[in-house]
C-alpha cells in the first residue's frame, strides 16, 4: 500500500492562511521609468508592519510604494489597501 493520502473524498483543507509575519521589503518606485525600472529598498519588516506603514502615509503618496514579500510576490497599492481591510489583518505589528 502507498503512504500517499487518498483523494477519494476530495475534501478541502479550507482557505490558506495569509502569513502576515513573513519578511518583506518596502520599495520606493523611482521616477522616470516604469514600475520596476528602479525600485529602491527603503525598509524591511513583516508584511503587516509594511502594510501598516504604507497605509499611514498620505493617500497621495501611497501609490509610490510597493511591498515585496520574500519568496512570494510584489503588492502594489490596490492590493496593499485590500490587505489592510482583511478581517485577519493584525491590529498591531506581527
Amino acid at each position: 500500500m502507498s503512504d500517499i493520502p487518498s483523494t477519494i473524498r476530495a475534501e478541502s483543507a479550507g482557505p490558506e492562511r495569509f502569513h502576515w509575519e513573513d519578511s518583506a521589503e518596502l520599495h520606493k518606485c523611482a521616477d522616470g521609468g516604469g514600475l520596476f525600472h528602479n525600485l529602491k529598498v527603503i525598509r524591511r519588516g513583516s508584511v503587516s508592519e509594511l502594510v501598516r506603514f504604507v497605509m499611514s502615509l498620505p493617500e497621495d503618496e501611497q501609490d509610490d510604494y510597493a511591498i515585496q514579500k520574500d519568496g512570494d510576490r510584489t503588492f502594489r497599492i490596490g492590493e496593499i489597501r485590500a490587505l489592510s481591510r482583511r478581517a485577519d489583518f493584525p491590529a498591531t505589528g506581527a
